[in-house]
């Protein structure tokens, strides 16, 4: 009969040693910190966001409600100030400007999409056009503005080398015009995005399961049908993403515009985010810049609404 034999009842049983599993914790607060780590360790930055996001967005409504000039003034007015900042007709000009810049915008998005699909595949060139095609990206909106406004120039720019050319009569002083001087911004603002929207529609498209692009292939179906029918549809939470970024770039849309118009000519060019830059700084009216933020801070919930209702709808089909 061995030593360790359970039919000896003079044997000795050796103990089973408690595993860590099994023993108690050390102390109750280590204990609350080990089921409340990953808590913690968001705290703060939660704390950081409550201070000072939420925190200046409620002080900047309580300054839109009182007559504050250069200084803070506590005295209530109500909603005098909205008054008057709907009396402006260059802040529903800015709010105008918005909305146009706001579509125009999606230039980037189309045009990056179309050069995605182009690098899409073992095609010759891909990482060097596509580095090419990523380079605006690298370059901040105050020198984009700034090229874009030599490019603009009627002495020096693309007006006057096609008119050494011999097109005496060639114009394109857009930022000049009132009624062009937005389209010149835009096209500048989509050559300057459209490389980061070319990379994240590239990502959507090789995400894209590869059975689904041979079934295709076994089917017989056409590249731009396989596009339009399946890889658009499927890539539906890409483009809410770029929606979202688009609708933030568009909103604080704001060095481009003093680098290449100063909001010129005559206010034409003008955004709300310029517009209340210019009241807080030049004008030295906090309460109505804070009055224009509130408004843009309700365009933008408003504008984001749809985009959550619209993504949570889609996740519940999926």
């Amino acid at each position: 009969m061995t030593p360790h034999s359970t039919d000896d009842p003079g044997a000795l049983v050796p103990r089973r040693l408690p595993m860590p599993a099994d023993r108690p914790p050390r102390g109750a607060k280590n204990s609350f910190v080990h089921r409340h780590a990953a808590a913690l360790a968001v705290a703060p930055v939660m704390v950081v966001a409550l201070c000072f996001y939420f925190g200046s967005a409620i002080w900047t409504m309580v300054m839109s409600l009182t007559p504050s000039k250069v200084f803070p003034d506590m005295t209530f007015i109500g909603l005098r100030q909205y008054a008057r900042l709907f009396n402006d007709d260059l802040w529903f000009l800015s709010l105008r400007n918005l909305l146009v810049f706001g579509v125009g915008s999606l230039g980037s998005l189309v045009l990056g999409f179309i050069l995605a699909v182009l690098l899409d595949g073992k095609n010759v060139g891909e990482r060097v056009f596509r580095t090419v095609y990523l380079y605006p990206l690298a370059i901040s909106l105050i020198i984009t503005g700034l090229v874009w406004q030599w490019l603009f120039n009627p002495s020096m720019g693309l007006q006057q080398f096609f008119r050494d050319l011999g097109l005496k009569n060639f114009i394109f002083n857009w930022v000049g015009d009132k009624n062009k001087v937005m389209f010149a911004i835009i096209l500048a603002a989509v050559w300057q995005s459209a490389g980061f929207y070319m990379v994240l529609s590239s990502s959507g498209i090789k995400s894209i399961d590869s059975e689904i692009w041979q079934a295709s292939r076994i089917d017989g179906i056409s590249k731009v049908r396989m596009y339009i029918e399946v890889i658009i549809p499927m890539m539906k939470f890409t483009f809410i993403t770029a929606f979202v970024l688009l609708s933030i770039g568009a909103v604080k849309a704001y060095d481009i515009i003093v680098a290449m118009t100063n909001a010129g000519p005559g206010g034409h060019s003008s955004l709300p985010s310029y517009y209340i830059v210019q009241m807080y700084i030049t004008r030295q009216n906090i309460a109505m810049g804070a009055s224009g933020s509130t408004i843009l801070l309700l365009i933008v919930v408003a504008c984001m609404i749809p985009f959550g209702i619209v993504n949570l709808i889609l996740k519940k089909r999926k």
